[in-house]
């Protein structure tokens, strides 16, 4: 059963990056933990080693790509309940597990309650996972200029025009204040 998140979350990046949007660069769809292990058996050793780019798609499902992808690529311009990147780490024992998870995707800019779609999605493949992400990253909208901010070290300031950020995540498309 797919657990439903209240919260979806539109491309929201550079229009030109939509250009990349191809069939050939759509995400790989995990849907059980055998489709992970054919998607690492295919997937060269090296790359293993970084972190990979993901979205949880409307389905519940996570979907990876080679990191350097962009996340509207791999979701094939659709609307995501998770964006972010993610890395792996095979433990013997206990086969492969989740080391790294973030929301980090400036494309899709995700609150931090969208975790609740990436363990949901993870739980669902088998895959164990830290019990929130690992790197958070804070979006922020400029209700004053319109602009997309990274808020650091809790300081809700736009970086390009000052104003104030506002506590709540609000990165859905706005106009400027007049």
């Amino acid at each position: 059963m797919v657990t439903r998140v209240e919260r979806s979350y539109e491309y929201v990046g550079p229009g030109d990056l939509l250009r990349l949007v191809r069939p050939e660069a759509v995400g790989e769809v995990v849907e059980s933990i055998a489709d992970f292990t054919a998607w690492v058996a295919r997937t060269p050793s090296v790359e293993l080693d970084e972190p990979f780019t993901y979205v949880v798609d409307l389905s519940g499902y996570i979907r990876l790509a080679a990191r350097r992808s962009e996340h509207v690529a791999c979701a094939a311009g659709q609307r995501v309940m998770a964006a972010g990147e993610i890395a792996f780490d095979k433990r013997s024992s206990e086969g492969w597990t989740v080391s790294r998870v973030s929301n980090q995707s400036t494309g899709y800019c995700p609150d931090l309650s969208s975790w609740d779609a990436v363990a949901s999605a993870l739980d669902r493949i088998g895959l164990s996972h830290p019990p929130a992400f690992t790197e958070q990253v804070v979006f922020r909208r400029c209700p004053a200029c319109a602009e997309l901010n990274v808020v650091k070290d809790g300081f809700f300031a736009c970086a390009f025009c000052d104003s104030d950020l506002p506590p709540s995540w609000n990165v859905a498309t706005i106009a400027p204040q007049t």
